[in-house]
């Protein structure tokens, strides 16, 4: 059974930006959204010396990258974001546990993206950084994926009051989206658990016990994820304290408070499911009992029923002189009768007492 934990990758010195996850091959992309309340302006594919002339300070900028296979590319955006190396460092390092820094006047957030795999039941993991300074907030994605689509399409549609709002309510809402696949994946295990709790009461085939443990696996691995993410999130009450880092406004500190307490429902849903868990490995293990225990009892009745026979079995096989039973010409079928009620009267006297 395979133990769910993050991948261990070589260690690399912070001066030094190389990508340690798996996803070698994925080219960098780049996004860039420039919006306010009235203009929206989109931008693919572009080199980093083209931000400058893309970046507009008086609006909300959103720079997303796809793929972090390219230290150099990223590189550029830290020198033009005057970003220090450790935290582009900890963006390509994907090892890295969930993470919140505030270093001067640039917000640095590093989540795991958790969803299931459906075709081993396994837990995949993608590493979500941010960078948030002067109302520029870049996302450093390993892969494409649909994580934001549904926010792009806020953005392009104006719906909902994001592009009223500055650089860091788009990263709640981003975070948020991200959060949201720690329900899907604790969702797809409720639904495997609860297929094996089902099973178990139909078979007490061991692959089942085996099944359970790795879901436990899986659980306690989504509780190490989300740990370090709440608190984080709670260690941004602090910043709501600091009079010099204005990176979030005043009144947005709730929508974090907000995620905060989804971490906090996430934590107690996993341990209620942890609980499930235990109930099911017990009565696997009870079932186990019963079945052992009706096994036992069965040879027990049938060994009780062939006692007394034997007995006289054994008492006429002795073969003395001296036993006139043996000389009677009748005395064969005599026993066998006797053998037969005493073996009637046996069932019928273990069947009123209910012991089978």
């Amino acid at each position: 059974m395979r133990k769910i934990k993050y991948k261990k990758g070589k260690k690399v010195q912070p001066a030094l930006l190389e990508y340690t996850g798996v996803h070698k091959y994925t080219q960098t992309e780049s996004q860039l959204f420039v919006y306010d309340d009235i203009d929206l302006a989109e931008f693919h594919e572009f080199d980093v010396d083209e931000i400058e002339k893309h970046v507009d300070y008086s609006k909300i900028n959103w720079l997303n990258i796809h793929g972090l296979n390219d230290p150099d590319f990223i590189k550029k955006i830290g020198d033009y974001l005057k970003v220090d190396n450790f935290m582009l460092s900890d963006i390509l390092n994907t090892t890295k546990r969930t993470k919140l820094d505030e270093y001067h006047d640039t917000l640095f957030f590093n989540i795991k993206s958790l969803l299931p795999e459906e075709e081993t039941g396994n837990i995949k993991v993608e590493q979500i950084s941010f960078l948030l300074k002067n109302g520029i907030l870049v996302s450093f994605q390993e892969k494409r994926s649909d994580f934001f689509t549904h926010i792009r399409e806020r953005i392009r549609t104006h719906s909902g009051i994001v592009r009223t709002k500055k650089a860091d309510y788009l990263l709640f809402l981003l975070l948020d989206a991200i959060m949201e696949n720690f329900y899907i994946t604790i969702e797809n295990e409720e639904d495997r658990v609860e297929e094996l709790i089902n099973l178990s009461k139909q078979s007490t085939d061991l692959s089942i016990l085996e099944q359970i443990e790795k879901h436990r696996d899986n659980y306690n691995f989504l509780k190490r994820s989300i740990i370090p993410l709440r608190d984080s999130l709670y260690s941004i009450k602090s910043i709501k304290d600091d009079n010099i880092f204005d990176a979030i406004e005043a009144n947005n500190f709730t929508f974090f408070e907000r995620l905060h307490q989804k971490s906090l429902e996430l934590l107690e849903q996993i341990e209620y499911d942890l609980t499930t868990l235990d109930s099911a490995s017990n009565f696997f293990f009870s079932t186990q009992s019963h079945k052992m225990n009706e096994v036992m009892k069965t040879l027990t009745v049938v060994s009780v029923f062939f006692m007394p026979l034997t007995f006289i079995v054994g008492v006429y096989g002795m073969n003395f002189d001296n036993m006139p039973e043996l000389h009677w010409e009748h005395g064969y079928f005599l026993i066998l009768l006797i053998m037969f009620l005493l073996l009637v009267g046996m069932v019928i006297y273990f069947k009123k007492k209910k012991w089978y």
